[in-house]
């Protein structure tokens, strides 16, 4: 079967050389925004990077010009994750640094706070044809301690079942110093993830459940298992208005996915990260989409066991705790993903690929719901 499919970011055009980091939200009119960090002068992590914007009005069968929707001067601006009020209004949340803050320098401490990771909130009340200018919530969102920090990426969620309906809810990761001696090029990377929660549309922020293997914030958090490190994490709200939680794991084990639920709406979790073992995969970031009472929870992301490739989606129907393939998108090298409701019958898949390096393009996908294994 032909699936119907669009390209709406190229490397090597409109200005940049490379576009990463894919998500996609459905405004409340219909029209797909399609966000992208756009980097300007290389497909490094660091440097001159933009949030990039591409709308369309037709289920992203095309795609309107590109949109600059932030920038930090000559520095980053990245990790997109909006997610689009009941009222109709679309948050975007974002960090920022320094060019030349790499993550390696910010997890050893060698960058000042005021070039480190930061965190940052604009809005749009016309389904993102203009924008806000940016606003800092970094003391709200990031403890002290914290070095590296990143907002999803890829789609945030406002609970609509349970006591908490109407919360906010941003996945995040953070890392925190590592405790032994520093500079061996062998010290560990202590990462976390944890939840940006707000109860009032995204005026005040605050931090929900801390995941990590130290440095937690209250007395509620659990550590995690030193075989897991949850980095990149992607949430579902389940019908039972639980939160599912999946993450790409960084700790040299053979585990590369790990998952938690809370039942509290992300201020803490029924249990800490553990290994997933279902949804076998590269070390990369995924995403995960509920669709509806009697729907399923899909997982998008690579399947190839060691290379970014093969995106494949997953189907669960026990809320997460197996997995099965429902759609092999292609055999084509595969890298970051994020999954949006299109409507009753198919999701929109918007991914990085390409014939041969995974950055070449960020294609959308539209895929049938009820695609048979």
């Amino acid at each position: 079967m032909a699936y119907e499919s669009s390209v709406p970011y190229r490397a090597g055009t409109e200005g940049y050389t490379s576009f990463r980091i894919p998500a996609v939200v459905r405004a409340r009119s219909g029209h797909l925004l399609a966000f992208a960090e756009g980097r300007v002068s290389s497909a490094a992590d660091s440097g001159t990077i933009h949030i990039v914007l591409k709308r369309s009005a037709d289920a992203g069968r095309t795609w309107g010009p590109l949109q600059v929707v932030a920038r930090n001067g000559n520095g980053t601006a990245g990790n997109p994750a909006p997610v689009v009020l009941d009222s109709g209004r679309v948050l975007l949340l974002q960090v920022h640094n320094a060019a030349d803050a790499t993550e390696d320098r910010i997890r050893r401490g060698r960058v000042p706070r005021a070039d480190g990771r930061r965190v940052w909130l604009q809005h749009s009340d016309d389904d993102g044809a203009s924008w806000s200018p940016p606003r800092e919530i970094t003391d709200q969102a990031k403890l002290p301690q914290w070095r590296w920090y990143a907002t999803g990426p890829g789609h945030a969620l406002q609970l609509r079942h349970g006591p908490y309906t109407g919360r906010l809810l941003v996945p995040a990761n953070h890392s925190t110093p590592p405790t032994g001696p520093q500079d061996s090029g062998t010290e560990p990377r202590y990462n976390g993830g944890h939840a940006l929660l707000s109860d009032d549309d995204g005026a005040t922020w605050r931090i929900g459940y801390t995941d990590s293997h130290s440095h937690s914030h209250s007395a509620g958090d659990s550590d995690t298992d030193r075989s897991v490190a949850p980095n990149e994490t992607t949430a579902a709200e389940l019908p039972d208005g639980s939160v599912y939680l999946n993450a790409r794991s960084e700790a040299v084990a053979a585990w590369r996915r790990v998952d938690a639920v809370s039942t509290d709406g992300g201020e803490h979790l029924v249990r800490p990260f553990r290994p997933q073992a279902g949804l076998t995969g590269p070390a990369v970031q995924g995403s995960a989409l509920h669709l509806g009472d009697r729907g399923a929870l899909l997982f998008s992301g690579p399947a190839h066991p060691a290379a970014r490739a093969l995106m494949t989606l997953r189907t669960s129907r026990d809320g997460g705790l197996t997995w099965r393939t429902a759609h092999t998108v292609g055999g084509l090298p595969a890298a970051y993903s994020d999954l949006v409701r299109l409507d009753r019958h198919s999701v929109g898949l918007l991914y990085e690929t390409g014939d041969f390096s995974a950055y070449s393009t960020i294609t959308f996908r539209r895929i049938p719901v009820e695609e048979p294994t």
